[in-house]
């Protein structure tokens, strides 16, 4: 006999959602510059609790030029169950920092961060959450 399903979206606080972000190792960074096309590139990530910023690394190219023209960036990460049809999303909006001072840099790479991509990636960011929103879709048997 088959069960009714309730779906249910559910607004994460701030504290769920950082909570959250601290659980994934990939996200999405979005950056627009005025006269470019949004720009969109995967990155694996760290959460710093100690700073509640989204922190990752960069090479050359169109990433890092408009990590360094934009005046804001958005950064998505989320977990998706698509045989369940459940998920959540958390966005965090900011001001990419890009990160020099060595005693930050040390901190930094305490945390762990790993680059998947191969080659120099000496840039180091971070996007600290001065906005963030999150949402979840639940679904339960009836």
């Amino acid at each position: 006999m088959a069960r009714d399903v309730l779906v249910r979206e559910e607004v994460l606080d701030r504290d769920e959602c950082l909570r959250l972000l601290a659980t994934r190792r990939l996200g999405r960074v979005a950056v627009g510059v005025e006269g470019w096309s949004p720009l969109i590139r995967p990155v694996n990530y760290r959460f710093d609790p100690s700073s509640q910023s989204v922190i990752f690394r960069s090479g050359r190219g169109t990433k890092l030029t408009g990590l360094l023209r934009a005046h804001a960036v958005t950064f998505e990460a989320d977990e998706i169950d698509e045989a369940a049809r459940t998920g959540w999303s958390v966005i965090v909006s900011g001001r990419a920092e890009e990160v020099v001072r060595p005693g930050d840099l040390a901190h930094l790479e305490a945390l762990g961060l790993d680059p998947w991509v191969p080659g120099d990636l000496p840039h180091w960011f971070r996007v600290r959450s001065e906005m963030v929103s999150g949402r979840r879709i639940a679904r339960r048997g009836v």
